[in-house]
């Protein structure tokens, strides 16, 4: 068989193929290429891709993955009889800018039973989709702000590093890219390590587990860390991830400070409180003091709420308290009765705020006994009725004082009467004079029965009870009026 029925048929074989075909000539001519070539290079045309090794390298622009022009192209090596496979080159036309791929190439040297080379080969494999691929997953994985590396599986070597991981431990990229697994341990001190390298020496998905990494400045990071099996290329590799604990521990000690800060000084106030469950006011704990005022002890309170435990003594302070907690989350200094142990009434100022505490909804009640001083205001008061039983002895200003002080806090009327008879503000007048019923029964010239009842109908239309009240209530708007009296 010649040559050249040889070489026809060659082409014959290999023009069907999906892979590119370049036949060479050792005088450096392109004697042929398969449809696979010539579209790889955007080509119709032998002639389009040119006849010649030179006019190949004036119509194609090829530099390698790294951006660096080869010294030789890789046709120039195949007719040089080199062997070479898994070059990757990035291919673009001189005369077309925008038209670009990237081919991975081999050589293909045959040699006649001389030993000289009798057919060269440059074959030629289309992986631009592959590389591209690869670019946008390059670029995802390094603006990926979760820290992570890629461990290539064939021999525990890192391929890949991204900025997180290098932030979060301060390891340069020169540092850990081509170190093993176990140089730049990425499993450092892992909870579970001996399953995590069985798992990787297998290619398994590493569950998530807590590790401590090592940082070249001599410090530790701990960190949660994973691995998931992948393919880069067509290599097995494992993608390790990794969440930084630092911060979250930095604030579980500082919510852990802040809670026994909480605990110490909710033990210690010397007023009684109580920490109870916002939905249901279950009581969750309470403060010594609490013990040494009401008598009760945990075992009798927690896990049940105060009406339960009988702390309330009238029902609807107990539900106007509720609502106002519900309505506004907060209550202030209302004045209700509580129950000791013993059965005992105490006066109580009760104040309550909703409050959070881990990311649980809690009521902080408040209470103070105010017994002692409710029951000295009430003798006070009493003193201050009989004295002003008879008002003839005092001046009008130390009435007015004494008024003061009985009803704290009032607001002054603005002199507008309920509908008062003539009679009705005549008797009102006198007795904010000081003048008993005997006395206003002379000086109007009317029984002392009639008087009664004129007061009863005062009493009536002024929602009081008492003479010290009518009284109050006179000098709080505008009585007695002097010319009345005349």
């Amino acid at each position: 068989m010649t040559a050249g029925v040889d070489r026809h048929e060659l082409q014959q074989i290999i023009a069907g193929l999906s892979e590119g075909v370049i036949l060479v000539e050792p005088d450096q001519t392109i004697a042929y290429a398969n449809a696979a070539a010539l579209a790889m290079h955007g080509a119709d045309s032998l002639d389009e891709l040119g006849p010649t090794v030179d006019a190949y390298r004036e119509r194609f622009c090829l530099r390698y993955r790294n951006h660096r022009a080869p010294e030789s192209y890789p046709i120039e090596r195949v007719v040089a009889g080199e062997t070479f496979h898994d070059v990757v080159v990035e291919v673009t036309r001189t005369d077309r800018p925008d038209v670009d791929f990237t081919h991975s190439l081999r050589s293909l040297v045959a040699t006649d039973r001389e030993g000289r080379p009798s057919c060269l080969a440059l074959i030629l494999k289309d992986v631009s989709d592959q590389f591209e691929a690869e670019e946008r997953f390059e670029k995802t994985f390094n603006a990926n702000p979760a820290p992570a590396v890629i461990v290539r599986l064939s021999d525990l070597r890192h391929v890949r590093v991204n900025t997180g991981f290098l932030e979060m431990t301060g390891h340069t990229r020169e540092a850990v890219i081509g170190r093993s697994v176990y140089e730049v341990d990425v499993l450092a001190n892992a909870r579970n390590r001996e399953l995590a390298v069985a798992r990787l020496n297998r290619g398994e998905t590493i569950p998530q587990m807590e590790a401590c990494l090592d940082l070249p400045d001599g410090g530790s990071r701990f960190v949660i860390v994973a691995g998931q099996p992948m393919e880069m290329g067509d290599e097995p590799c494992m993608l390790f991830t990794f969440a930084d604990l630092e911060l979250r521990r930095k604030a579980e000690t500082a919510l852990r400070h802040s809670e026994e800060r909480f605990a110490k000084a909710f033990r210690l106030t010397p007023v009684p409180t109580l920490l109870a469950r916002a939905d249901d006011l279950q009581i969750s704990s309470i403060n010594e003091a609490f013990g040494r005022v009401f008598g009760f002890g945990e075992d009798k309170v927690v896990g049940r709420s105060p009406s339960e435990v009988g702390l309330w003594v009238a029902e609807g302070q107990r539900a106007a308290f509720e609502a106002a907690l519900a309505r506004d989350g907060y209550v202030l200094g209302v004045e209700v009765c509580l129950r000791h142990e013993n059965g005992t009434n105490l006066d109580c100022l009760i104040s309550a705020e909703r409050v959070t505490i881990n990311d649980a909804e809690f009521a902080l009640l408040v209470l103070q006994d105010i017994t002692e001083r409710k029951h000295t205001e009430r003798e006070l008061f009493d003193a201050i009725e009989t004295v002003m039983a008879d008002t003839s002895w005092f001046s009008r200003g130390l009435i007015e004082k004494l008024a003061n002080l009985r009803r704290p806090g009032r607001i002054a009327g603005n002199g507008a009467v309920p509908d008062l008879t003539l009679r009705e503000r005549q008797i009102l007048n006198l007795i904010c004079s000081g003048l008993d019923d005997d006395a206003i029964a002379r000086k109007l010239g009317l029984s002392r029965n009639t008087v009664r009842n004129h007061g009863a109908a005062l009493y009536r239309k002024l929602g009081v009870h008492r003479r010290t009240d009518v009284v109050l209530w006179g000098r709080e708007n505008g009585f007695p009026v002097q010319a009345s009296s005349a």
